[in-house]
């Protein structure tokens, strides 16, 4: 597998910087496949579980993260994807992400703005897939 630079940067640090070898990302027409010499792109990501690939000593390793709304750019072998947040399953608090999607649900039932109804959606989906995550990598509860 031939290797491409990946930047993965969050609003508030930087995720990953360094090579990889495959990623997937979660864009408005679902999860979207990116290696080594892939065509330039520029897309939108979604709320939803991005993965990547790396080698390290000679073996795999594969990163698994809860990622928010934010943007990818594909171009002469470099990938960047900018996003609001990006935690891996260890960083996630379920509890915590259970309450933000209940209190995301309960702003929903109110009569609102358009505006305020969006960004309610947008705080549901997220803490939904947060939850998502954390669960499929604890396992079935």
């Amino acid at each position: 597998m031939r290797p491409f630079e990946l930047h993965i940067l969050a609003s508030d640090k930087p995720f990953y910087e360094g090579e990889c070898v495959s990623l997937v990302i979660p864009t408005p027409t679902g999860q979207y496949g990116i290696q080594a010499y892939h065509s330039n792109l520029v897309t939108a990501v979604v709320p939803g579980e991005l993965d990547f690939t790396y080698e390290k000593d000679g073996g795999l390793v594969r990163v698994r993260a809860a990622v928010s709304e934010g943007i990818v750019k594909v171009e002469n072998n470099r990938v960047l994807v900018l996003v609001d947040t990006a935690e891996r399953p260890e960083e996630i608090d379920e509890n915590r992400a259970r309450r933000a999607a209940e209190a995301a649900r309960e702003h929903l039932s109110h009569k609102q703005s358009l505006k305020e109804y969006y960004a309610a959606q947008a705080r549901l989906a997220r803490a939904m897939n947060r939850l998502k995550l954390k669960r499929h990598e604890d396992g079935p509860q």
